[in-house]
């Protein structure tokens, strides 16, 4: 697993305000959904993509079918798919968003071929990590024991 500074993670969601979630599931249990949930409340512009909702509203945007579908740039496109998927992903990506900053990859998703293709592109890469986790952990959202502040009630 690659390893990143913690200057590197914070610069990059300091200087994000667009997301692109591939593969945004709209059932609120799943992991892409709280995720893309947790980045809206916290003032990212998210911009959920599955071609299984498109037309469905979500956190304040319709979902897209596609990257391709998606007007303006995005400044990271966070994939919530597995790894073999990856690739076209990028692809698609690196062709449609001419100021793509950040390819950010989820828990358990790594590709390093597309990876390596990004990188070629001056675009960063982080692999097999959470923005809703990093978030909480490098800006202190995130208490002794690990429960996150406003996700866990303080009563417990």
């Amino acid at each position: 697993m690659p390893d990143y500074s913690d200057d590197l993670i914070k610069d990059i969601l300091t200087r994000t305000r667009r997301i692109a979630v591939v593969g945004m599931s709209m059932n609120p249990v799943r992991p892409s959904y709280y995720v893309a949930r947790y980045l809206a409340i916290k003032g990212f512009e998210v911009i959920p993509v599955n071609p299984g909702h498109a037309g469905v509203e979500a956190f304040g945007a319709q979902v897209v079918p596609s990257l391709e579908a998606i007007e303006g740039d995005v400044d990271m496109v966070d994939i919530f798919r597995r790894s073999e998927a990856v690739p076209p992903i990028v692809d698609a990506a690196l062709a449609r968003f001419p100021r793509l900053q950040t390819i950010w990859m989820q828990i358990g998703v790594e590709h390093g071929a597309a990876a390596a293709k990004a990188e070629a592109c001056g675009v960063d890469v982080i692999q097999n990590r959470c923005p809703k986790i990093e978030y909480q952990r490098l800006f202190g959202e995130l208490r002794k024991g690990g429960f996150a502040t406003g996700i866990i009630s303080s009563r417990l």
